[in-house]
């Protein structure tokens, strides 16, 4: 019997059968790292003409009576990627907050002047606008779909380095990143494909070619470690941002830490949590101090929802809170309360 053959097919014999040989039961090495090179050189070929390179430039905004001569233009690069034919570019808030004037290049080498549409740093994600039509789009994933430990591409511009290709896995999922606004973003796609400075806002794509995320940080400490705004979040912000300019969320005008609560408190009232709010600061003229917050207070519920700490309060005043009389649950020293107030929409970041 031939050295290369493990069994038939059947049990009749050889003859006018097909043998199944090693090669077939398990793959070389060659033919496994072809397969994965196969995968990101498709992924690569699909989304590469879809991504941007975004040269911003910004007035620097010093305090008045400075003694320090600030320079005439500020510049910074970034990455972003079309995702519909008639020009609209999803990158990073941070990429282009405050820009002044936006140039956009295309892999192919042609320029447009970038318009912004809108920006939500609360989310680090922003839509860029580039006339023109019959624009190459990248397809959009599922970022509920992919699972840790599947191939992925990122594709950006870092150090001005255009269409530079990196690949990694899914490390985990469901990670949380706060954003420089202090609200946490959820849902967020850690990976070990290589990012680097000028990669932000760039895609992060399956080996089907679809965007499952917007690349946004790396830990500049650690190898490896990086992360992507999941593209299901991506999809509802920029669907807003096209629409509206901006996404509208509620606020009540306080500062506040996390703080634990005493036992004896927590089991007095039969508190579903062990910690809450404390108000360190109220703004004048805010829906907390008209509500009659105080400094001292602690927060430990928002409408029967129970509040632990600040990112649970964050979450809870959405948009559909915006004018609505809503009920504070509080801890004045042993005494709880509750108060009504009504939040107003958030304002736009003055930095």
């Amino acid at each position: 019997m031939p050295k290369k053959i493990l069994r038939l097919l059947s049990n009749e014999g050889v003859k006018g059968r097909e043998a199944r040989t090693v090669d077939d039961v398990h793959p070389s090495d060659d033919d496994l790292l072809d397969a994965y090179s196969r995968a990101v050189i498709s992924a690569a070929e699909r989304v590469s003409p879809s991504v941007v390179n975004l040269d911003v430039r910004t007035s620097p905004r010093g305090k008045q009576g400075t003694r320090y001569r600030l320079p005439e233009e500020l510049r910074g690069t970034g990455s972003g990627f079309i995702f519909t034919p008639d020009g609209f570019i999803l990158t990073n808030s941070h990429v282009v907050h405050r820009a002044d004037k936006i140039a956009v290049t295309l892999p192919d080498g042609r320029r447009f002047e970038g318009d912004m549409v809108g920006e939500d740093p609360d989310t680090d994600l922003a839509v860029v606008r580039i006339n023109g039509a019959n624009f190459l789009a990248t397809p959009l994933g599922d970022s509920q779909k992919i699972r840790v430990g599947q191939l992925v591409v990122a594709i950006g511009n870092p150090y001005g380095f255009q269409c530079t290709v990196t690949s990694g896995v899914v490390s985990a999922l469901g990670r949380s990143l706060r954003s420089i606004s202090g609200r946490l973003i959820d849902n967020i796609i850690q990976t070990d494909a290589a990012l680097n400075p000028g990669n932000s806002g760039g895609p992060l794509v399956t080996s089907q070619g679809e965007v499952i995320g917007v690349n946004t940080a790396m830990i500049l400490a650690a190898q490896g470690i990086c992360f992507a705004i999941g593209i299901n979040t991506a999809k509802f912000v920029a669907g807003r941002l096209i629409k509206e300019g901006k996404i509208r969320r509620s606020y009540i005008g306080l500062g506040g830490q996390n703080v634990p609560l005493l036992r004896r408190i927590v089991r007095f009232y039969h508190l579903p949590v062990e910690s809450g709010v404390l108000v360190v600061s109220l703004e004048e003229n805010s829906p907390a101090k008209r509500a009659g917050l105080s400094e001292g207070d602690i927060i430990v519920g928002l409408d029967s929802q129970a509040v632990a700490g600040i990112d649970d309060l964050h979450r809870m005043l959405t948009e559909e809170k915006v004018g609505v009389k809503t009920t504070l649950m509080i801890l004045r020293q042993t005494e709880k309360l509750n108060l009504s107030i009504i939040p107003e929409e958030s304002k736009p970041r003055e930095d």
